[in-house]
Formats: C-alpha cells, sequence, structure tokens
C-alpha cells in the first residue's frame, strides 16, 4: 500500500472498509461440515469403505464433483465404473434431507451478517454448494441480506479455482480487490485468494495455512467494523493475525 493511500485510510475510516463482503456458506456461517460429514459417510458406505478423517478433510469445501471424484479414488473404482451422476444425486438428497432437519449457525455469524448490513455493505453469498441445495439452506439464512449468490453449479470450475468470487465480484460491480471474502476452508480460501479477494480466514474443520491476502480470526463473535477494515484495508498483500 502506497503512503498516500495509507493517508487516506487513516483520514477517513470510511474509505476502509470494503466495498463488498463476499461470504462463504459451509462452516463459515453456517454449521453445515458435520452434515455434509453425514453425507459423504454414507457415501463411502455405499461403496464399501470407511470414510477417514483423512479423506473427509481432503474434501472440505471441494465442490460435489471434486469431493465425489476424491471419494472414488479412494475407493479405488475404475473410471469406467464411476456414476458420479448417481452418487451426486444420493448425496444432494441426503444433504437437503438433513438441511430441512435445521441448519445451526456458525458462532457469531448471524450478528456478522447484521453488522455488515448496519455498515451498508452489498453483501454476497458465494458457495462451492449447488444451487439445488444452497435454497434450502437460503431459507435459514435469508435470502434478502444478499445483493447476489453463486453456488458452485453455476461457474465452470469451482473453489479452490477462483471462479465463483470472480463471477460474484462481476455480478457486484467491484473488482475483487475490493471486496472482502470470508472463508473457513483451504479450498475457500485458496479461491478467495486467488481471485485477488483479502480475505478473512476462520478456520472451523480444518487448519488454513498462512498467505499473502489472509488475516485470521478464532471466530467471527464480537467481529467489528475495525475488524473488517483490519482485514481489508490494512491487509492487502500481507498476513495478520486478529
Amino acid at each position: 500500500m502506497t503512503d498516500t493511500a495509507d493517508s487516506a485510510l487513516r483520514a477517513d475510516p470510511a474509505l476502509r472498509l470494503p466495498a463488498a463482503v463476499l461470504w462463504d456458506m459451509d462452516g463459515t456461517l453456517l454449521d453445515s461440515e458435520p452434515i455434509w460429514e453425514i453425507a459423504m459417510t454414507g457415501l463411502a458406505a455405499r461403496h464399501g469403505m470407511a470414510m477417514t478423517p483423512q479423506l473427509r478433510e481432503s474434501t472440505l469445501g471441494n465442490s460435489l464433483p471434486d469431493a465425489l471424484a476424491k471419494l472414488h479414488d479412494a475407493a479405488g473404482i475404475p473410471p469406467e465404473d464411476r456414476d458420479p451422476d448417481a452418487d451426486g444425486r444420493w448425496t444432494l438428497d441426503r444433504v437437503t434431507e438433513l438441511f430441512d432437519e435445521g441448519l445451526p449457525w456458525r458462532p457469531g455469524a448471524l450478528e456478522a451478517l447484521d453488522l455488515v448490513a448496519g455498515a451498508g455493505i452489498p453483501m454476497a453469498l458465494v458457495t462451492n454448494t449447488v444451487r439445488e441445495a444452497a435454497e434450502v439452506a437460503l431459507d435459514t439464512i435469508g435470502r434478502h441480506r444478499f445483493a447476489t449468490t453463486v453456488c458452485g453449479d453455476e461457474v465452470a470450475v469451482g473453489k479452490p479455482a477462483p471462479d465463483p468470487y470472480l463471477r460474484a465480484a462481476e455480478l457486484l460491480g467491484f473488482s475483487t480487490a475490493q471486496c472482502l471474502a470470508v472463508e473457513d476452508s483451504p479450498t475457500g480460501a485458496a479461491a478467495a485468494t486467488a481471485a485477488g479477494c483479502p480475505t478473512l480466514v476462520v478456520p472451523s474443520a480444518a487448519a488454513v495455512p498462512t498467505g499473502a491476502l489472509r488475516t485470521f480470526r478464532t471466530s467471527l463473535v464480537d467481529l467489528a467494523r475495525d475488524d473488517l477494515a483490519s482485514a481489508w484495508a490494512g491487509l492487502r498483500g500481507a498476513v495478520r493475525m486478529v
């Protein structure tokens, strides 16, 4: 950041806030990763294998096709014998069934959404979850909160590719550098920073490596406007812990 830009940020705190906040869903806003684990464990059992902690961690934050491919690889299923459409359908049916039973919030997530809305900052939901399941989750989160939503089946390549974040910023009319992403997983953080978004990382089920454009919190509890400012304006090109 240049000295001129740094001075401008100190002189006008409003300039320190991002133009938009781009929220991940599973593990960030909603404590839904355990639900995905139930579904993926059930699918593994259908293929005669146990879901190991290592396999489960490798699928965290993945798009459904990527998660299925990793499970099929682990199960040793030959490519010609795989049926990703059928397995994807089974997994989605199981996930939406569990979503319908109730979705718990991550600690501080609801208050964090209210904080950003109260600051007048537009928000987008950026998730690797396919639209069908995301729509069920939005019944809990609230569609009205978001100016736009981008799901994993609506881009050419899901996270960890940058496509979902690039698309969300485009729909909002901002550059990714003007936006702040909020993520919980290695996959999601990789997507956000690859897109050029300063990223607030709040790890949930797996550790996330440090890297450029990333700042870390242990939870969203007591998130304040100054934290948004720190994670966006003060963080471009740096690694910080708050």
